[in-house]
C-alpha cells in the first residue's frame, strides 16, 4: 500500500513537471498579449527619443502590439531608469539607455537606485557617435593644439558647457582635460540644447557637443569644429580630425544608445526583443535616418552589449575617481 502511494505521488510530480515544461513555451509564444511600454529617459525630440520611436514603431509592427512611449526626463536619465528597476520582469517594459544612464551615473559617488548589470537585462547596443569639440567663433583657436595652448596660458579662465553633471559630455571633457593637462571651468546645463544655445551666443567658449547638435551649426559658421572624439573620423564631419590625430593618440570617447529591459525577464523574451530591435535597425529607412544624424549603427547580441556596458562602467568609474567628480 505504501509503495502504491509513493508511485501515485511520483506520477503526480511528473505530471506537474510536464505541465510546467509545456506552459513555459506556451507563455513565450503568447507574448506579447498587450502593448509594450518603452521608457525614454529624455524629453521628446532628443536623440534617445528619436531613435526609440524609430525602432519602436518597427518593433510594434512585427510584434503585433502597440508600443507605448513613456518620456521620463530628469536627473540626467536617473528618473526613467529608477522607474524601470521597479517594473515586472515580464518583457512588457523596455528602455532606451545611454552612456549617461548605464555607465556614468551608476559610477558616481551618489548612487542611483539601480545597478545596470544587476537590475537590467541588456537587449542590444543601438548606435554610437562622436562628440565634436566645438568653440564659439570668437575663441582664437582653430585646432586642438591651439585650444590646449590657450587653456594652459589661462588656467581656470575658459568655460566649457555640458548637458549636466554626470553626463557623457561632462565626463568626456574631464577625460580630455586630464589627458591634455589643462583646467577649464565646468558650466553644467539642464540638457544639451540650452548648453549649445549659450555656446552659440558666446556665453561659454567650448563644448564637447553631440554630433547631431553640432554639425548644422558648424556648417553655417555659428560654431567651429576642432576635432571629434572617436577613434576614426566621422562621415558627418569628415574634415574634422580626431583628438588622437590632433596630438593625443589613444583618446577615444563615444556617445551611445542601447535598449535594456528588466533583469529576470525570461531569456526567450530577451532574445525576441533583440531579434526585433536588430531587424528594425537593419531596415533602410531606420538605418538611413539614424546614420544621417551622424551615428553608426551598432546592433549586436545581448551578450556583446553586456560586455560593452561593463567596460564603459569601468572606464568612466576611473575618470570620475581621478577627476574627483562629486555630482550634484
Amino acid at each position: 500500500m505504501v509503495e502504491s502511494r509513493i508511485t501515485i505521488h511520483y506520477s503526480r510530480l511528473l505530471l506537474c513537471a510536464a505541465a510546467l515544461l509545456l506552459a513555459a513555451p506556451a507563455s513565450a509564444q503568447s507574448w506579447p498579449a498587450k502593448p509594450v511600454r518603452f521608457i525614454i529617459a529624455q524629453a521628446p525630440g532628443g536623440q534617445n527619443d528619436v531613435q526609440a520611436r524609430l525602432i519602436g514603431a518597427k518593433m510594434a509592427e512585427a510584434l503585433g502590439q502597440p508600443m507605448v512611449y513613456d518620456n521620463r526626463a530628469g536627473a540626467g536619465g536617473r528618473i526613467g531608469f529608477e522607474l524601470l528597476a521597479q517594473t515586472p520582469a515580464d518583457g512588457y517594459t523596455i528602455a532606451m539607455g545611454s552612456i549617461s544612464t548605464l555607465a556614468v551615473i551608476p559610477m558616481m559617488p551618489r548612487k542611483p537606485r539601480y545597478e545596470p548589470l544587476r537590475d537590467f537585462a541588456p537587449v542590444t547596443l543601438v548606435s554610437t557617435s562622436p562628440y565634436v569639440v566645438t568653440t564659439h567663433p570668437s575663441v582664437p583657436v582653430r585646432n586642438i593644439k591651439q585650444l590646449v595652448a590657450l587653456a594652459r596660458s589661462n588656467p581656470g579662465a575658459i568655460a566649457y558647457a555640458s548637458s549636466g553633471v554626470a553626463t557623457g559630455i561632462h565626463l568626456t571633457t574631464e577625460l580630455f582635460m586630464m589627458t591634455a593637462g589643462i583646467n577649464m571651468v565646468h558650466v553644467p546645463y539642464k540638457g544639451g540644447a540650452p548648453a549649445a544655445t549659450d555656446l552659440i551666443a558666446g556665453q561659454v567658449a567650448v563644448m564637447f557637443n553631440n554630433v547631431i547638435t553640432a554639425v548644422p551649426h558648424v556648417r553655417v559658421g555659428r560654431l567651429r569644429a576642432l576635432a571629434v572624439t572617436t577613434a576614426k573620423r566621422s562621415p558627418a564631419l569628415p574634415e574634422a580630425p580626431t583628438v588622437g590625430e590632433s596630438g593625443y593618440p589613444g583618446f577615444e570617447s563615444n556617445s551611445w544608445q542601447g535598449i535594456v529591459t528588466r533583469a529576470g525577464t525570461p531569456q526567450a523574451l530577451v532574445a525576441r526583443l533583440n531579434s526585433e530591435a536588430v531587424r528594425a535597425l537593419q531596415l533602410p529607412e531606420v538605418r538611413n535616418l539614424i546614420e544621417n544624424q551622424g551615428n553608426d549603427i551598432a546592433a549586436g547580441s545581448p551578450e556583446a552589449f553586456t560586455a560593452y556596458i561593463r567596460s564603459e562602467m569601468e572606464k568612466w568609474g576611473k575618470v570620475i575617481q581621478a577627476a574627483g567628480v562629486k555630482g550634484e
